[in-house]
């Protein structure tokens, strides 16, 4: 296999990933807050995916290109196959799994929307330090 898809595929695979620490992540917030599960109180792993989301809104807001999906796109011609051009690789994927197109207000306005909803879930579950190294001190004394 040629180096480059590999690269490609490699990216892609992160690419993906990263999607779904967004989605899922909010999601199992919800959920482990709901059964009181402790580690959604993790304020590192609470940052990390306000962080996420938040990158995610500041490119679309400055209508500037994922880096990773640049990258992709490079690796993608230097192994001879076609970039995903204007889309983009959400646009692409999206349209090609469920035949959905849209056009780029839309995913704007869900990645607002959604990025409030991991907000409004800091403000109404906030993490807690306390709580989080209380539970870490109690894993490592067993």
């Amino acid at each position: 296999m040629n180096r480059y898809r590999l690269a490609a595929d490699g990216v892609l695979l992160f690419h993906a990933a990263y999607i779904a620490f967004v989605i899922f992540g909010l999601v199992a917030v919800w959920v482990g807050l709901a059964r009181r599960w402790t580690w959604t109180l993790n304020p590192w792993f609470r940052i990390a995916h306000l962080a996420a989301i938040g990158l995610v809104v500041l490119q679309s807001y400055l209508a500037i290109t994922c880096p990773l999906t640049n990258l992709e796109n490079h690796f993608r011609q230097q192994a001879g196959q076609d970039p995903y051009g204007p889309a983009g690789f959400i646009e692409y994927w999206l349209h090609r799994m469920i035949f959905f197109t849209a056009p780029p207000w839309v995913f704007v306005l869900v990645y607002t929307l959604f990025a409030a909803a991991v907000v409004g879930t800091l403000v109404l579950a906030p993490p807690r330090w306390h709580a989080w190294r209380q539970q870490q001190g109690q894993e490592h004394a067993i």
